[in-house]
């Protein structure tokens, strides 16, 4: 019986055939929904008992319900970092290893998120906008050039925002985290320090913390009051960090100068969000990893750890 193989994101394997490609010459039969929203497929009761594997992306729930279901599943290899739709721990339960492709897409979400800071700092969409619209208003910008980068989380993609951030010559970076790599932080020149200097500090503040329940809402209208009078906002990390409502309080009050946002408490966005009707924030659609590199490596990452896995080798970025 051929080894089945559940992809739950046809339109980004589409556009990277080697990865099936790798899947089908080692065994596997790759089964595909025909719509993105693979949870509400017609058919997926059918499919669900006969995969070993699945490769999964951020759309729908891997919970023990689906467990229950995909009875000879033996891995879920997932597309990014972030594990906020998968139980890892209930997988383990039964059975079933669970895998993300790590630090893939720490280096496109770095370098949007120093896009985001160029743009608000020097206002390149409402400049944009207003040179189309024939209107020639030379609006003053700032420089990052010594102002004081504060970042929320110091893993694979903060470290990599401060490498790129020191040919700005800020004054500092510092960051807050948990459990802080002080090594890193030394070879970047990086001031470990508490959420409210981080915060009481910084001219400009963005956050690369993981959506887990000690972070939810971290970013409220108590921590908000901390920041620095006119300071800037980018969340590119997991919206469930921000509380939107006391963002905007933040931003239509003038304490905030600008924000910059790649990802929201739902998703997709739910575009009645007052945030969206500000002229002074930045939205992108959760592209931080969105690049060709970052994709092609996501997905012959998910098809090497389904090959190792059914294999019997233990595959690599297990989480579980």
């Amino acid at each position: 019986m051929m080894k089945k193989v559940f992809v739950t994101i046809p339109d980004l394997y589409a556009k990277n055939p080697e990865a099936r490609e790798l899947l089908i010459s080692n065994g596997f039969e790759v089964i595909e929904t025909p719509i993105s929203d693979w949870h509400t497929y017609e058919k997926l009761d059918m499919i669900l008992p006969e995969i070993c594997g699945v490769i999964a992306g951020g759309v729908g729930k891997f919970d023990e319900s689906f467990f229950k279901k995909a009875k000879n599943l033996k891995i879920i290899a997932k597309t990014g970092k972030g594990l906020d739709n998968v139980d890892f721990i209930k997988a383990r339960e039964y059975g079933i290893s669970v895998t993300n492709t790590g630090s893939a897409n720490a280096n496109g979400v770095a370098e949007l998120v120093i896009g985001l800071m160029i743009s608000l700092v020097r206002q390149i969409p409402k400049q944009n906008r207003n040179t189309k619209n024939r209107i020639w208003d030379r609006i003053p910008g700032t420089e990052i050039k010594g102002k004081k980068v504060g970042i929320l989380g110091f893993g694979a993609i903060a470290q990599l925002v401060a490498k790129k951030l020191s040919c700005f010559d800020t004054e500092e970076v510092c960051a807050y985290d948990l459990y802080p790599n002080y090594e890193a932080a030394r070879k970047l020149n990086v001031k470990i320090a508490d959420l409210d200097y981080v915060l009481k500090n910084s001219d400009i503040v963005c956050v690369h913390l993981p959506g887990v329940k000690e972070t939810y809402r971290l970013m409220s209208e108590s921590t908000f009051s901390i920041m620095k009078d006119g300071a800037y906002f980018i969340n590119a990390a997991r919206g469930s960090i921000v509380d939107e409502k006391a963002l905007y309080d933040a931003l239509v009050s003038g304490k905030l100068a600008g924000a910059a946002i790649d990802v929201y408490e739902k998703e997709p966005a739910t575009y009645d969000s007052p945030l969206f009707k500000l002229d002074n924030v930045i939205c992108t659609p959760h592209i931080g990893g969105t690049t060709y590199e970052s994709l092609t490596s996501d997905c012959i990452l998910t098809a090497e750890a389904i090959i190792d896995a059914i294999n019997g080798k233990t595959p690599k970025n297990l989480v579980n």
